[in-house]
């Protein structure tokens, strides 16, 4: 009976977590996906798998300067197989999606029951807010959010091969002892596979080792709490120890090989990106980094407000100790505190460990994006909560049990039905936000519907106008964002490219360049601005700046190949095409370009054909 009952639980969640997710089947690639996925060439069927090993999330080389250092190889797979076997057909990534979604939510049921309630009841109570959070829906819709849905799945089975290798069951003066090396290495290799997924999995070490001293341990701890012979306690302790030395040496070697492979460099962010971390005033930066944390906690109880993009003006810097956002981050410390020293306390008489199983859930997970140790690249980012919040839930669900037992039969029910509503209006949310992610002009929309004071959801939104030829609109939304924010360098050059005055165009792509010397597309519009009013000299210099910073940049090649070609310099000309296709083999507009300059200069070989009237490359290692 309870077998059927807890399959049934899970066949819930299942058809739950399907229900609420349904509508984001119909999504495209949008936002991140096209850069992950549609741009990437490292996803594609005939890409050299050593790729996937070798460059980052986005597919720049891990050593350059402009990477990210998001090294998710696993997940770069997963995108890989799905294009293997589905081609680029948008329904099946976000199904994979609500799969992976539908997976972490039965196995924390599961995890719950066995590791924290040890009733089937609250686990799947605890799994029903978690399946239906609208603070998922990034990571769960957004298709570049797999890496946090499986690094989570990844997260948890890391943990309970942890569990399965302790020995529960030992009895005797030591320390629970190594039930199952086999469990232990496991869990070793399965967490690792969650960090090269997601960075945040390397997190499950920490949570298993708390885990094992304060939960599996406690008797032995409590114990030694009773008793004032404290002489022979490391000897005792000597099975978690061995453990704790083992995971701790080993999450050292993985973090150092992970250094390496970053080119043993941090990356590189914008202001724009993360304007705390550029305050030049250590106040401003730890008092806006504290108000954040409260931020996020806000988000996990009360997600009203979702955008997809928190960065440019969504959340002013905290300045001064008056500031009254500073109340809620006090708020948030009190709350910790105070379930920090109810855990200390119920440890001794080993009660309440749902509260420290859910703290660390909640706590652990977040630290690589607490900007503690190094600088992240995002202010709030609602995708890096996907894992957090299991702890979250935990702690919801054992408040309101505690509720329970604490209030007469009616308050009861009233409880019950309170979170009933709660959790239709949890599906009803996001549902909604589903609707949101479905294409690239709701997401823009709801971006400048939701945090009209944030320049960069009026910039992305001004680029798709722009690609709609709704150019009017588009320059509105530009310069609304250079409002806001009037060091945004893009939006300058973006705004030079709809203007039809030439001297303005060039004012916007020089005030561009003055924030951003290194912009390859202000020095490509401006240089071909130059070349069409007789500055050929000039224009050569910029256009070979705008190749030398964006090297994949392929529009550039061709405009400097062809204005040499305009002033004889054909060597040269043909040396810029070649380079060209090396750096950008796919560019089919460049191989045309280069085929129409050899027609011209009557230097055709014979492993170039006409097809359609465009000029093609059989084999071009033949002529490189």
């Amino acid at each position: 009976l309870a077998a059927f009952r807890f399959g049934s639980y899970l066949a819930t969640l299942a058809l739950v977590c399907a229900l609420c997710y349904r509508n984001a089947l119909r999504g495209e690639f949008l936002h991140d996906d096209v850069w992950a996925i549609l741009n990437n060439p490292d996803v594609r069927a005939d890409a050299p798998l050593g790729n996937v090993f070798s460059n980052d999330f986005w597919g720049k080389g891990m050593a350059e300067n402009s990477s990210h250092k998001s090294y998710r190889p696993l997940c770069i797979l997963t995108f890989k197989l799905n294009i293997m076997l589905t081609d680029m057909n948008p329904f099946y990534f976000h199904l994979l999606n609500v799969i992976l979604h539908c997976l972490v939510t039965c196995l924390l049921m599961y995890t719950c029951d066995r590791m924290v309630f040890q009733d089937s009841w609250l686990a799947f109570v605890t799994a029903l807010i978690f399946a239906v959070h609208p603070i998922h829906t990034e990571a769960v819709t957004g298709i570049v959010g797999r890496a946090d849905v499986l690094a989570c799945l990844l997260f948890l089975l890391a943990f309970l091969s942890y569990n399965r290798s302790v020995d529960q069951y030992f009895v005797g003066k030591h320390f629970p002892s190594t039930a199952s090396p086999f469990f232990l290495l496991l869990s070793l290799l399965v967490g690792t596979c969650a960090m090269l997924v997601k960075e945040t999995g390397i997190t499950v070490f920490g949570v298993c080792l708390v885990y094992d001293f304060f939960i599996l341990c406690h008797k032995k701890i409590k114990m030694y709490l009773t008793t004032s012979d404290s002489q022979k306690y490391l000897y005792t302790a000597r099975p978690f120890l061995k453990r704790a030395a083992l995971v701790v040496c080993y999450v050292i070697l993985v973090l150092y090989l992970r250094f390496r492979i970053m080119g043993g460099s941090m990356p590189l962010f914008s202001e724009q990106d993360n304007p705390a971390s550029f305050s030049p005033y250590i106040l401003t930066r730890f008092l806006t980094y504290s108000y954040l944390l409260a931020f996020n906690a806000w988000l996990l109880l009360a997600p009203v407000t979702q955008c997809y993009d928190w960065q440019v003006g969504s959340i002013p810097l905290v300045d001064s100790v008056w500031d009254t956002r500073n109340l809620a981050t006090l708020l948030l410390f009190v709350v910790m505190m105070l379930l920090s020293l109810h855990c200390l306390n119920a440890s001794k008489k080993m009660e309440h460990k749902e509260i420290l199983i859910g703290l660390v859930f909640l706590v652990f997970p977040f630290i690589p994006a607490s900007n503690l140790f190094f600088r992240v690249g995002f202010v709030v980012a609602e995708r890096v909560l996907y894992m957090p919040s299991m702890g979250y839930c935990i702690l919801i669900v054992h408040g309101l049990n505690k509720l329970c037992t604490w209030l007469g039969k009616w308050g009861a029910a009233a409880l019950t039905v309170s979170t009933l509503l709660l959790l239709l209006l949890f599906s009803w949310k996001t549902v909604k936000q589903n609707e949101i992610w479905l294409s690239r002009e709701s997401l823009f929309r709801s971006g400048v519907q939701t945090l009209p004071h944030n320049a960069k959801v009026h910039y992305n939104y001004a680029n798709f106008l722009k690609d709609q030829a709704r150019n009017e609109e588009a320059i509105y939304h530009y310069k609304t964002a250079l409002q806001l924010y009037p060091r945004h360098a893009s939006a300058l050059n973006n705004l030079g490219t709809l203007t039809k005055d030439t001297t303005e165009a060039e004012d916007y792509y020089r005030r561009a360049l003055q924030l951003n010397p290194q912009h390859s597309r202000a020095l490509f519009n401006l240089g071909n601005l130059l070349r069409s009013q007789g500055k050929k000299d000039d224009a050569v210099l910029l256009l070979r700046e705008s190749i030398k910073f964006g090297p994949q940049f392929a529009d550039a090649y061709s405009s400097l190949a062809s204005l040499l070609a305009e002033q004889e310099s054909f060597n040269e000309a043909e040396e810029v095409y070649q380079t060209g296709i090396e750096n950008c083999p796919e560019n089919s507009d460049l191989y045309n370009n280069y085929g129409v300059f050899l027609v011209d200069t009557g230097e055709l070989p014979d492993c170039w054909v006409e097809n359609d009237g465009s000029c093609f490359q059989k084999n071009y290692a033949s002529i490189s």
